[in-house]
């Protein structure tokens, strides 16, 4: 141990600057298989460990406790180590070459499934020979990329049941969504092989009738801006079930001043989430609306809650108060009221016609045929 302490002391002594391309990497492929031929010890010395108790006389029951403890690794990856160590009892062809420095711990890793006890008793069953498999695995191991490697081992564990289990594909979904404070949203999921393939496909094509020579977004921007025209597309549709009673749609609340003014105005608007934005982003976000007066009391309730309606057909012609940009019919402008709201809604054309949104906004609304996408609240 003190000669190989040595040796990396003099490794860490050579100065890299002085050295270029081919000289890196050789040194590179060196030190991997180096690296290769450390770990294939790390991994038989654990197995060794394990056999013999070792980790009892530390005072910890199990080899995964004492990595854990001593060696502060994390419980999968202690899992791993001592994953390794029993499978490469099974597979002598593979633990040579991974002594050797031929074959990574990543491979043995990918491996190790081999050779678990179901795996060998459903072989032996069947009277396939673990020895040639293991020296298949070897080979493909150094001299294949590890992809393929990966679909080897599962091809050989499917042939090994070739039944399976059901297909339960609820049991691979999984998505979370998680909210910031600045408002942004964190996606962490996963999808089994088939819906994955359907998603991808899905946002494969936004993304590619979105994308143009002069596009500047990355690949994931594309797929993010893909995910969110998705999910546009679906709320505009009006084919989504319905949400507590109501079709689902976006909430802004943005006050009049901020609705009217230019500036950016952080923290201006609230989503129906609780999340904050801009007054610039809300502003953006009407563009994709149109819009529908409601007027509050003081209290914050609609003025119209628990009457009846004042007159029938169509409504008086309407007047912009105070130049604000708030619409509000004669008989409820002389109402002495604590607020005004406008909410912004996907909806008929003469609500278009109504809007009182900037002029860039509401071109773009009269260019949208979209039904229950999204509304701002102005108060």
């Amino acid at each position: 141990m003190g000669e190989l302490a040595s040796a990396l002391d003099g490794l860490a002594a050579d100065d890299l600057h002085a050295q270029f391309g081919p000289q890196l990497l050789d040194r590179l492929g060196q030190l991997l298989a180096a690296q290769n031929r450390l770990a294939a010890e790390i991994v038989r010395t654990v197995r060794e460990a394990d056999l013999t108790s070792a980790s009892e006389h530390d005072g910890l029951p199990t080899m995964q406790s004492w990595l854990r403890g001593r060696a502060r690794m994390s419980a999968a990856a202690a899992a791993r180590l001592v994953r390794g160590g029993r499978a490469l009892e099974h597979l002598p062809a593979v633990a040579a070459a991974f002594a050797a420095g031929l074959v990574s711990a990543e491979q043995v890793q990918a491996v190790a499934p081999v050779a678990t006890e179901e795996a060998r008793q459903r072989a032996a069953a069947q009277q396939i020979d673990l020895a040639e498999v293991d020296t298949t695995l070897t080979e493909v191991a150094a001299e294949q990329p590890h992809a393929a490697l990966t679909q080897v081992v599962t091809h050989y564990l499917d042939r090994l049941d070739p039944d399976g289990p059901e297909p339960d594909p609820t049991e691979e979904r999984a998505l979370t969504l998680s909210r910031h404070p600045d408002g942004s949203w964190t996606l962490r999921g996963t999808l089994d092989g088939f819906g994955g393939e359907k998603v991808a496909t899905a946002l494969e094509s936004i993304a590619a009738a979105g994308w143009s020579a002069g596009d500047t977004r990355t690949r994931a921007q594309r797929t993010g801006d893909a995910i969110v025209q998705l999910a546009d597309s679906a709320l505009a549709a009006g084919d989504l079930p319905v949400l507590r009673t109501v079709k689902p749609h976006v909430i802004l609340t943005l006050g009049v001043a901020d609705l009217a003014d230019p500036a950016t105005g952080p923290h201006a608007a609230r989503t129906g989430m609780g999340a904050t934005l801009s007054a610039a982003r809300a502003r953006w976000a009407a563009c994709d609306a149109t819009i529908t007066r409601i007027v509050l009391d003081p209290d914050g309730l609609p003025l119209d809650v628990g009457r009846r309606p004042l007159r029938r057909g169509p409504p008086r012609a309407e007047r912009v108060a105070g130049g604000a940009g708030v619409l509000q019919s004669p008989a409820v402008a002389r109402r002495p009221t604590g607020a005004t709201s406008t909410t912004w809604w996907s909806g008929s054309t003469a609500a278009r016609r109504r809007s009182t949104i900037p002029r860039c906004c509401a071109n773009a609304i009269t260019r949208r045929s979209t039904t229950a996408s999204g509304s701002i609240a102005t108060t």
